[in-house]
């Protein structure tokens, strides 16, 4: 079955060449020529993938994913920037974007990208849906901390109360951390775990993503008590005793 991907993009010739390359190799593509008509495309159609120019019209890339994440979309988004400078990158991050790609970009890192977000995309689905079979025996649902997370649901209850959505990174990363309570584990091998061995970014991709995850899963995000830095190493999941 054909991987479906949906693309926002104003500029003509490189939305056109988008569409081109990728129905080439065999994906089926939805273009959108702005921010608002992918606001509306998007919910017509399964999307396995966004691809998503940051400056836009209407609505901007970051618009549009933190509307789609917000909804509780949990296609990998990956974005499109003229722009180089980090602090992009970060923001793209935290609204729950996958990965980034600087213009002008080669079309052979651009597929491989691609093909590497489907399918991890692939592998974190499949986790989730097999329950306790995987994630070294989690259930469907477990306490994290003091929040409760929903894997089927890719949802988590705040030590507040409140729920929000989880990307599937997100989840990803929650059910390795809790699957190996107390052990530190690098940053090459949530990434590994994570993103797959053959991710082309950085760890910084790691580090934002564990600050959002802790925004939704620490009593004081600022003072993490469940998601523990170890400087230098990576991270390690504080799980109280007899968790």
């Amino acid at each position: 079955m054909k991987a479906r991907i949906l693309i926002a993009e104003d500029d003509a010739n490189i939305r056109l060449g988008l569409i081109a390359t990728l129905e080439s190799e065999g994906y089926d593509v939805t273009a959108a020529s702005d921010g608002a008509q992918a606001l509306k495309l998007y919910p017509q159609g399964k999307y396995d993938l966004v691809v998503l120019d940051v400056m836009m019209p209407r609505a901007s890339g970051y618009d549009v994913c933190r509307e789609l994440r917000a909804a509780g979309a949990t296609a990998p988004v990956l974005f499109l920037t003229a722009k180089g400078e980090e602090v992009d990158k970060v923001v793209g991050l935290k609204l729950g974007a996958d990965d980034y790609m600087t213009k002008p970009f080669g079309v052979h890192e651009l597929l491989a990208r691609i093909e590497a977000l489907l399918r991890r995309a692939r592998m974190t689905g499949g986790a989730s849906r097999e329950g306790a079979q995987n994630s070294g025996g989690l259930p469907k649902v477990f306490r994290f901390g003091a929040a409760e997370i929903d894997r089927d649901a890719h949802r988590v209850r705040r030590p507040d109360g409140a729920v929000e959505s989880l990307t599937a990174r997100e989840l990803k990363l929650a059910e390795i951390l809790a699957a190996h309570p107390g052990e530190t584990l690098t940053r090459d091998q949530l990434l590994n775990a994570v993103w797959g061995v053959g991710y082309f970014g950085t760890t910084r991709t790691l580090d934002q993503h564990v600050a959002q995850l802790r925004k939704k899963v620490e009593v004081e995000p600022d003072q993490p008590q469940v998601i523990v830095t170890v400087h230098g190493v990576g991270y390690r999941h504080a799980a109280p005793a007899g968790a």
